[in-house]
């Protein structure tokens, strides 16, 4: 027999044998994935989810798809299947099982710029730790005696900078506002000096890429932005080098730690690579959530003259308190004090929806109210969806301090990504 003739009489048994064993091989489960669509081949409906919108609406793509599918659905955004999640009772869910089901998941271009020993993009253990430098730093004791002194310091360095009726950006002074307050407890920079607006600079053209398309190409943000942040890399490490020989030639107690870069140098054992990056992560987080929420606040008030007038009211009855006991300082039982202004606070990050949404990843399959999240998958927990929901709040498009008050305050639910910002009283 040739071997021709052996393989067209295997052939056929071979054909059976495979189609006895796909008939009794035990066959998944079908998935019950949320409505939805996937959009477009490779790009999904990437395009349509980031189109611009005001802070304080979902916008017209999330208004439809909700209408359309709910408030929990499927597409595919960043070049990913994805379950996106305008659910309060699921985003929670998320958050709450988060290292468990679920891990963090921005997309690879923020690693490459951020670094990737940035807090944001960091998971698991390695997560943990950097987290845990970071508290230790701004411990209770150290918010009481240090924070709030600089705080007032830098507002009146930006308030005295500006000229009797004249015009400004309040984006742009809020901004200045925070970069100096940020370099000053990270790295002890002193305002107005030569070497902060130089890193300021550098710093602005490293935030223009960072929002931008990840374009690795001459002439873009994102190249531009690559550049600059090398150049601030190197600023940090410059810093960091001279305190490390300053605590060779004076020895480790000459080591200052009154600031975030002392901080890690004395008391971590990070590498070098991972104290550059976790000091560029904070920089960006700490510069980009504040200082839009500063520019948000004024926007709100300029509308809302009776919250005006009853913030004004708060701080001029500490001031007059102050004034009686020949104190100048603010201090941590004057800021205790402040209780309207929280309220204002709380709502501007409400309404304004600093942190919109976040990027998460199923690292298990999981099950919610009947539909599948396979593993894998990208989940998107649109935050602003549960701040702006008529069912959560009452006229949720209104600027309503007041709603925050003790008596009147609704739950309170997740304003921000908790990676590197703080949570909320109930987030954990």
């Amino acid at each position: 027999m040739s071997d021709f003739e052996f393989f067209l009489y295997l052939l056929p048994l071979v054909i059976t044998l495979s189609w006895m064993l796909n008939l009794f091989k035990p066959k998944k489960p079908s998935l019950n994935l949320p409505p939805g669509k996937m959009g477009l081949p490779f790009i999904g409906e990437t395009m349509g989810y980031l189109k611009p919108y005001t802070a304080t609406t979902i916008g017209l793509f999330m208004e439809q798809h909700i209408s359309r599918f709910g408030k929990i659905y499927k597409s595919h955004l960043f070049g990913e299947p994805t379950i996106v999640s305008a659910d309060q009772g699921l985003n929670r869910y998320i958050l709450q099982n988060e290292g468990r089901l679920f891990e963090c998941s921005y997309p690879k271009s923020i690693g490459g710029i951020l670094g990737k020993w940035s807090m944001l993009v960091l998971v698991g253990d390695m997560h943990r730790d950097m987290r845990n430098i970071s508290l230790n730093f701004l411990c209770n004791g150290r918010l009481k005696t240090h924070l709030i002194k600089e705080v007032e310091k830098h507002t009146l360095f930006v308030l005295n900078s500006w000229k009797e009726n004249s015009s400004f950006s309040a984006q742009d002074e809020a901004k200045k506002f925070t970069f100096n307050l940020m370099a000053k407890h990270i790295m002890s920079l002193d305002p107005g000096e030569q070497e902060t607006e130089q890193l300021k600079k550098e710093y602005i053209t490293f935030m223009k890429g960072v929002i931008s398309p990840p374009l690795n190409f001459p002439g873009t943000p994102y190249r531009r932005a690559l550049k600059s942040r090398s150049t601030i890399l190197k600023f940090i490490e410059g810093k960091m080098n001279e305190r490390l020989e300053k605590m060779k030639n004076d020895g480790n107690e000459s080591m200052n730690d009154d600031d975030l870069l002392g901080w890690v140098l004395k008391h971590s054992n990070l590498s070098t690579e991972q104290i550059l990056d976790l000091i560029l992560s904070l920089l960006f987080a700490g510069h980009e959530t504040s200082s839009v929420s500063i520019a948000l606040a004024i926007f709100f008030l300029q509308d809302s003259p009776a919250v005006l007038q009853q913030l004004r009211e708060e701080h001029l009855s500490i001031s007059r308190v102050k004034q009686e006991s020949a104190e100048k300082d603010l201090n941590w039982e004057d800021y205790k004090k402040m209780e309207f202004t929280q309220c204002v606070i709380t709502e501007t990050l409400r309404l304004g929806n600093v942190v919109r949404f976040l990027h998460r990843k199923a690292v298990k399959h999981v099950r919610y109210k009947g539909y599948d999240i396979p593993c894998g998958w990208k989940v998107l927990p649109v935050i602003s969806a549960a701040h702006l929901d008529a069912s959560l709040f009452d006229q949720p498009h209104l600027f309503n301090p007041w709603r925050w008050q003790p008596q009147v305050c609704p739950p309170l639910y997740f304003f921000c990504d908790s990676r590197i910002l703080c949570y909320s009283d109930t987030s954990l």
